[in-house]
């Protein structure tokens, strides 16, 4: 598989995922509520950790993370992003819904947002490690930044909001961009098979 397909792939697995879980649940086979993270009942159903980013209950909020999943599919395809990319994406799907338990507020969570804030920081990082794509991965970084701090999700992890008109927890898109810094440059550091073998 090549670098760029493995991305498109994992970006694709996630969007096919969620639209099982949004057809399945309108036709009745299964109750989102089963599926979503819930902070007390996560050790009950670990599974949780990555069925929860994939449920939604407003068709905007779903068509609305599927199209920010679609660029970053885009993005990371035009970036040439690795086979390590993708599963420093796919690795920090979990990790971040786990890292919300850093805030007793966060009963529970669903939705995308955590593993598309996830993939951005990936990219970030995939794009400021060559040369000419430098300028591009300052401006993923500070975009990313720059939003992280006017949500300051770490002193209001949860928020109501108004374009969507429900509570957003607004740490998980914290916990998924950290996730996804961190997988990326663990990975990023360990030698490559072509190396080990030179």
């Amino acid at each position: 598989m090549t670098p760029p397909r493995a991305w498109a792939t994992a970006c694709g697995a996630l969007a096919l995922a969620s639209a099982a879980f949004w057809l399945a649940a309108g036709s009745g086979w299964l109750l989102p509520q089963n599926w979503i993270w819930h902070a007390n009942g996560w050790p009950r159903a670990p599974w949780t950790l990555l069925t929860g980013a994939l449920v939604h209950f407003q068709a905007p909020h779903w068509l609305g993370n599927l199209l920010a999943l679609g660029a970053v599919a885009v993005l990371g395809t035009a970036l040439g992003a690795t086979g390590r990319d993708a599963l420093a994406l796919l690795v920090a799907w979990p990790l971040g819904t786990l890292a919300l338990l850093l805030w007793p507020e966060v009963g529970g969570y669903w939705g995308l947002s955590g593993p598309i804030h996830a993939g951005v920081a990936v990219l970030a990082l995939r794009a400021l490690r060559t040369p000419g794509t430098r300028w591009l991965g300052r401006l993923l970084m500070a975009g990313l930044v720059f939003k992280l701090g006017l949500e300051a999700s770490w002193a209001n992890p949860v928020g109501f909001n108004d374009a969507w008109g429900f509570n957003v927890v607004y740490a998980a898109h914290l916990t998924g961009a950290g996730a996804g810094l961190a997988t990326a440059l663990v990975l990023g550091w360990l030698p490559s098979a072509s190396r080990q073998n030179s």
